[in-house]
């Protein structure tokens, strides 16, 4: 391999002055723009349409951070033909020097990581450390999705017999539709956008709607790495009408979707339609959320388990597909967890991301409000209020989305706020009788992504090990913070389709391996 071994991108350490002067003036630079107007990209065409997607702060409504063209079927069709015609000749680039673009955009997009971090602050609320850790995930991503495609380049091993040459390829599938969420806007949207370019195909990507101009940055930094027209094209649009119509479009060869189980079910099935002229199985790669449980032991380290808790409950105002939102913690060791867990939330400082000692800022929108507000009602029924309960007082002060951090204990594992994704910062506390029975209420739900022990009692950790069904496991650390290469993420059941996003297998999902034998 002609490249350094990888390596996770640093995080930015914000007690440095010099580096929370850099980040402030990238958030300047970034509010200059507000109200900035940011087109379609089709074939490295920009085109601008009357109607328009407003891309707002949720800690602040009422600032428009982009104005963004809106597609609808006819430049969903334009962006189909480009795309088509692009993977003619981007399917035959080298493997190589389409990884060099990766590695040139992942360069690029180091020198402007402060830009993309801040523009994540005011457009979906991060805190500063929660957007330092997207953009570094997003170059990760990068950094590791162009060597492997060095690897899988490489002559494959088979295994040989006397007379014939044979040998082994991973081609491209074609066109891919890509439909990241808003929650990762940077990260995930990267990944899965340089995964299927990498790998030889053109994509149409169609960004979530309450994060646009992140995604419209990242179409600029690939353009400038030297990315053929045609390859990326960039198409923000309602999933209802321009998604579905890609989606069961006859020449989309696949979908690459993050977000929630009930739009990842609906596209599985639209997908499985087999439309006029189609020629393929259409492959859905989808990763769809969860339901995620931290279980404490009455043999813990108390103070970790409960900042591990707090951290994955409350990061990014519990708004990740790896939030824990339900603590099943050892009946000898309740109370007191309880105790410990109400305490460190509520250190917890909210208000406008902007400021960097800033811990909770928004949620996402209002839809997103509503919702978290109505588990919270379901919850108080279903559960004893212990924190929170509504909407922060900063809500009323400010317009945005202010809601308070929530806990709810003595909660049943089958009562909604239990089973149900909240996407928000409600977490419910359920007593387990034993180890055992903490790992069955563990279990006790359609989702299997990821899943926490805190324990010191090694029979119990492997046991854990054995019988705790997700996709990520983590002994002695919060549910949060994969990281490229080290911890490959994804997970089972309604969790999605199994895929390990950052790990040596997630390639292959855009590939297709093509055997060929000669006689000598």
């Amino acid at each position: 391999m002609a490249v350094v071994p990888f390596q996770n991108e640093p995080l930015t350490d914000f007690s440095v002055p010099r580096n929370r002067d850099a980040f402030r003036q990238a958030l300047e630079l970034v509010q200059s723009r507000f109200g900035r107007e940011y087109p379609l990209i089709i074939g490295g065409e920009r085109i601008m349409t009357r109607d328009r997607i407003l891309s707002t702060n949720p800690a602040n409504p009422k600032e428009v951070i982009g104005s963004v063209a809106k597609a609808d079927k006819d430049l969903a069709d334009k962006a189909m033909a480009a795309a088509l015609e692009a993977f003619e000749s981007w399917s035959r680039v080298s493997p190589k020097a389409r990884a060099r673009v990766l590695l040139k955009a992942a360069s690029i997009m180091r020198r402007r990581k402060h830009e993309f971090s801040a523009t994540m602050v005011v457009e979906i609320g991060k805190s500063w450390v929660e957007a330092d850790a997207d953009t570094a995930e997003a170059i990760d991503f990068l950094e590791y999705y162009a060597r492997e495609m060095y690897r899988l380049s490489e002559p494959q091993p088979l295994t040989r017999i006397p007379g014939e040459d044979n040998e082994l390829y991973y081609i491209p599938l074609g066109v891919g539709l890509i439909i990241p969420p808003w929650n990762f806007p940077c990260a995930i949207m990267v990944g899965m956008t340089s995964s299927a370019i990498v790998a030889g195909n053109t994509v149409i990507l169609k960004p979530a709607s309450l994060t646009p101009v992140v995604a419209a940055l990242f179409a600029e930094v690939m353009e400038e790495a030297g990315l053929p027209p045609g390859v990326l094209n960039y198409l923000p649009g309602p999933g209802g009408s321009v998604g579905d119509y890609l989606v069961g479009h006859p020449q989309t060869r696949f979908i690459s979707f993050t977000g929630s189980k009930e739009v990842g079910l609906h596209i599985s099935e639209v997908a499985g339609r087999i439309a006029p002229g189609q020629k393929w199985i259409k492959r859905v790669v989808a990763e769809m959320g969860g339901k995620d449980a931290i279980v404490v032991d009455r043999e813990a380290d108390l103070d970790e388990a409960a900042a591990g808790i707090v951290a994955s409950a409350y990061g990014f105002q519990g708004q990740k597909c790896s939030a824990c939102s339900r603590a099943i913690i050892h009946q000898d060791v309740y109370d007191v967890m309880i105790e410990r867990i109400v305490e460190r939330t509520q250190q917890l400082l909210q208000g406008d991301p902007r400021n960097p000692e800033v811990h909770q800022g928004p949620v996402a929108d209002e839809n997103a409000f509503k919702s978290i507000l109505n588990y919270i009602e379901i919850g108080k029924t279903e559960g004893r209020l212990v924190l929170g309960g509504g909407p922060s007082p900063l809500a009323a002060e400010t317009g945005g989305y202010f809601i308070e951090p929530t806990i709810f204990a003595d909660v049943d594992s089958r009562a909604r706020i239990g089973q149900e994704e909240i996407f928000g910062p409600v977490l419910a506390i359920m007593k387990a009788r034993d180890f055992e029975d903490a790992i069955r209420i563990a279990n006790d739900t359609e989702f299997g992504l990821t899943g926490s022990v805190y324990s010191r009692n090694r029979a119990n950790l492997e046991y854990a090990r054995r019988h705790f069904f997700v996709g990520n496991l983590y002994l002695n650390r919060k549910s949060t913070g994969a990281l490229v290469g080290v911890h490959p993420f994804g997970g089972f059941n309604m969790s999605g389709t199994d895929s390990k996003t950052g790990g040596h297998d997630y390639l292959l999902l855009f590939t297709q391996a093509k055997a060929v034998s000669e006689k000598l």
